[in-house]
């Protein structure tokens, strides 16, 4: 059961999950304190200090650190070891960044002992919250009854959602037929409606009726779904149930009216400059952190290709509202990548990657000159990928809506960067579309934060790279 914040779809089970867990972290210190101090409260904030804000600084940062993990994202698919795995990371990654604002700000110093009791706390916290919510995930009390009116393929398209990501906010009772449909859904599924469809959606429970007809122009059930409507069942197009629901904006029943009527693809004033602002800020402080890195890096590119070689890679792409510019990358090929002069997609183990390249790829270094791009307005920190003139093109003629992409500025990451892995064919950069799409109509400065933190996991990880 999704609940929209800021633009963004959060699925609820998941919403109230971390709400649960910020309670139970900012009640951990106090615990850790009392077995430090042997269940003397006011022994403890005598050594210590006042716990409440130190609490909730413990809390705050270790939900940050499970965030960028992606322990809080609807589309985390990891098994049980994966999960243990993500958990202890984001705990460690918490620790050591609690430890350091101790040494950098005295005030916020919490004690090495209650540190590693909040710790090892914590761990036996949130693992026993993922046992519990794992076992309440699936109950149907957390998920919207809805009926699907259609049995063509817009209805399809709901019906081929299999995976339990995509499953968790909802439970299908049935498919209405319509006349204009040819009906593809199973027999089995159709909906046995013996008299007026708001009979049918009371008797069934149902909370939402998607309005999934092939061809709308004719029969579309107007007084049906207004007394539906009326009666408080909610009504809602299929592309944007399934926006909802996958976090993409599908293609395959996909119209203009949609995107002409919908809530969404603005570009106002506010937005620009808290964008850019946002932009200014993380470069900066990215710039503050890896610096060594990058020169670590232009070291490894010149120890192997010797000094006259190139360390960055300059190349056309193509950024807001179509406008080239070049973007700036530490140069991960060997300098005859391309001599053919045609555009290739990078492909898994690229003979043409050098050992650096290699190594720079995975641990997504090659991208930190992008820094530059955003620091001149070219790019901004979270966007879609900015790809080649040549790609474009080609991909524009066979990918209705692909120039829409263009609407915001390209990114160093992105919503798709996220869902989904390295794209190098046309069925890829489809897929990757559908995510684009999806962050072009949400767009705002919590979901860049987001994406910002979830980046994270794609890095540490190494997912995705090539």
């Amino acid at each position: 059961m999704p609940v929209r914040i800021f633009r963004h779809y959060v699925n609820l089970p998941i919403m109230l999950l971390a709400v649960v867990e910020a309670v139970g972290l900012t009640a951990i210190p106090y615990l850790a304190a009392l077995l430090r101090f042997d269940a003397d409260i006011q022994s403890a904030e005598q050594s210590v200090g006042w716990l409440a804000p130190r609490a909730v600084l413990f809390a705050a940062v270790a939900m940050t650190c499970m965030v960028a993990m992606g322990l809080y994202s609807a589309r985390q698919r990891a098994k049980t070891t994966g999960l243990v795995v993500r958990i202890s990371a984001s705990l460690v990654l918490a620790t050591a960044a609690m430890a350091l604002l101790s040494y950098l700000v005295p005030q916020v110093h919490i004690g090495r002992g209650v540190l590693g009791i909040a710790a090892v706390g914590a761990l036996i916290f949130i693992g026993l919250s993922r046992v519990v919510f794992g076992r309440l995930v699936n109950d149907e009390v957390f998920k919207r009854r809805v009926l699907i009116y259609g049995v063509g393929r817009q209805a399809q398209s709901v019906s081929m959602l299999r995976r339990r990501a995509d499953q968790r906010g909802f439970v299908v009772v049935g498919y209405v037929p319509s006349g204009s449909d040819r009906q593809v859904v199973p027999p089995e599924r159709i909906a046995n409606i013996e008299s007026s469809l708001l009979d049918y959606a009371r008797r069934m429970e149902v909370d939402e009726i998607i309005v999934a007809m092939d061809d709308r122009r004719r029969e579309f059930p107007v007084h049906q779904l207004l007394e539906c409507r009326l009666a408080g069942i909610e009504v809602i197009d299929v592309v944007t149930f399934l926006e909802r629901e996958t976090g993409k904006v599908r293609l395959d029943v996909l119209n203009p009216s949609w995107i002409i009527f919908s809530e969404g693809f603005r570009r106002d004033s506010v937005r620009r400059v808290s964008e850019r602002a946002f932009d200014l800020l993380a470069a900066s402080v990215l710039v503050v952190l890896t610096w060594w890195i990058m020169l670590l890096t232009a070291l490894a590119i010149l120890i192997e290709d010797g000094p006259r070689a190139s360390i960055l890679y300059r190349q056309i792409r193509v950024g807001l509202d179509g406008r080239n510019f070049q973007v700036l990358k530490f140069r991960s090929m060997r300098t005859d990548a391309e001599q053919e002069g045609q555009a290739r997609w990078a492909q898994s183990s690229d003979s043409r990657v050098t050992r650096v390249g290699a190594c720079i790829r995975k641990l997504r270094i090659d991208e930190l000159p992008q820094i530059l791009n955003v620091l001149r307005g070219d790019m901004s920190f979270v966007g879609p990928r900015p790809e080649r003139p040549e790609f474009v093109n080609r991909l524009s003629e066979s990918i209705p809506y692909y120039r829409e992409r263009h609407c915001v500025k390209p990114g160093i990451t992105g919503w798709a960067q996220l869902c989904y892995p390295y794209g190098s064919s046309e069925h890829d950069a489809t897929e990757k579309l559908q995510y684009d799409l999806y962050y072009v109509k949400n767009h705002s400065l919590l979901f860049d934060l987001m994406i910002l933190l979830q980046t994270a996991e794609v890095v540490l990880l190494g997912k995705g790279a090539r």
